[in-house]
C-alpha cells in the first residue's frame, strides 16, 4: 500500500513562508545588560543605589561609569558607546546639545547640590584664613564643573586672589576629596554630597548659593543609543523611590 504525503508541495511552501514571516516578527531577545550610564563622579554612591533599586524591578543592571563631567562629555563627542549622560552642570550638556549628540526632547534637570569647604578631620586648619602656605584641593577649575563652581564661589567671596596660588587642581571632585582625606591638602572645596559620603573630612563652611551658578544635574539619552531601557531608567531617576535615595545622600531635587 502506498502512503500519500500529508503535505502537498504547495502546502509545504506555504508553511515555510509563514514560518519565515513569523521569524521576521519574533520579538528581539531582552538585553542581558542594562544601559551604559556616564555619570558625574559626585553621583557614585547614590546612583549605584538607584541602579540596584531599578535592577530589583527585574531589569538588567545598568553599567555605570563615573568621571568628571568634562571627561565624560569628551568621550561622548568621540563616539563612546553609551546610552545615558548625567552631567554635574548644564554647560557641558548644552555643548553636547548644540552638537546634536543628545536625543532631542529627553533632557531634563533631576538634581541639585551645594558647595562646601572641607578640612581634614581633626586638622588644625579650619578656614581659608588659616591656610597659609597649605594647599587647597579643587576639581580642575578650568574644566570640571565642581572646580568652576568653586572658583566662582571664591571669587564672589573675595578669597580667590589670596588662595589661587595654593590651588591643587584635581581630575574630578572625588580626587579633590581624596587629597583632603589623606591630609595632602588641609582644605578643599567639594559638593555637600561628597563631604557627606566621607567620614574623614569636616564641613567647615557652606558657600552661599548666590555666589556661584546654580548646581544642577541634567540627564539625557545619548543620540546614538538604541538600548530599550534607556528611557525607562532615565525616567526612574525622577521616581519617588529614586528621589528618596538621592535625598538621603544629600542631593536636592530639581524643580
Amino acid at each position: 500500500m502506498l502512503f500519500r504525503p500529508i503535505f502537498t508541495v504547495r502546502a509545504l511552501v506555504a508553511l515555510l513562508a509563514l514560518t519565515a514571516l513569523g521569524a521576521c516578527y519574533r520579538a528581539e531577545p531582552a538585553p542581558t545588560t542594562g544601559p551604559v550610564v556616564l555619570a558625574a563622579s559626585s553621583l557614585q554612591e547614590s546612583l549605584q543605589e538607584v541602579a540596584t533599586a531599578w535592577t530589583g524591578r527585574d531589569h538588567p543592571a545598568p553599567v555605570l561609569a563615573f568621571a568628571a563631567t568634562s571627561a565624560l562629555a569628551r568621550q561622548i563627542e568621540q563616539g563612546a558607546p553609551a546610552d545615558l549622560f548625567v552631567s554635574a552642570d548644564e554647560e557641558w550638556a548644552d555643548k553636547l546639545d548644540r552638537a546634536h549628540l543628545l536625543r532631542a526632547g529627553t533632557r531634563r534637570d533631576v538634581l541639585t547640590n551645594e558647595l562646601v569647604l572641607i578640612g581634614t578631620k581633626g586638622g588644625t586648619v579650619r578656614g581659608l584664613a588659616d591656610l597659609g602656605q597649605g594647599k587647597l584641593a579643587l576639581a580642575d577649575p578650568a574644566a570640571v564643573p565642581a572646580g568652576k563652581y568653586a572658583r566662582a564661589a571664591l571669587e564672589s567671596s573675595g578669597a580667590w586672589a589670596k588662595v589661587a596660588g595654593n590651588v591643587v587642581p584635581a581630575e574630578n571632585v572625588r580626587a579633590a576629596l581624596a587629597l583632603v582625606e589623606r591630609g595632602e591638602a588641609p582644605l578643599g572645596v567639594v559638593y555637600a554630597t561628597d563631604a557627606l559620603a566621607s567620614a574623614k573630612v569636616d564641613v567647615l563652611e557652606t558657600f552661599p548659593a548666590a555666589g556661584h551658578p546654580p548646581i544642577r544635574y541634567p540627564v539625557a539619552i545619548i543620540a546614538r543609543s538604541k538600548h530599550p531601557d534607556a528611557a525607562g531608567f532615565s525616567q526612574f531617576l525622577s521616581s519617588l523611590e529614586a528621589q528618596a535615595i538621592f535625598i538621603r545622600h544629600g542631593f536636592g531635587i530639581a524643580r
